[in-house]
């Protein structure tokens, strides 16, 4: 039980990397990565969006900001690792 929640839990940092870097450009997939980016979706999307109403963007400069609701996703997986 402790390796399939320690692989789910590595696989959703990896998961939650690809989605990050892949949201800005996700109508531009091939079809068959795209299938893969919308499994991520629907797994992220809820969850970041609940996390939005507790963390605010953190200005960074002048006109620019950071998400940092994937930010504290991506500490809780690391937290939760550390502990399977």
């Amino acid at each position: 039980m402790r390796l399939v929640l320690y692989l789910f839990l590595n696989f959703s940092i990896v998961g939650l990397f690809l989605y990050s870097k892949l949201l800005p450009y996700k109508d531009r997939l091939s079809p068959r990565n795209r299938s893969l980016f919308n499994f991520f979706d629907g797994f992220f999307d809820p969850v970041l969006r609940f996390f939005k109403r507790f963390f605010k963007p953190w200005m960074v400069g002048q006109g620019l900001a950071v998400d940092m609701t994937q930010v504290i996703l991506l500490l809780l997986f690391l937290m939760l690792l550390k502990f399977v």
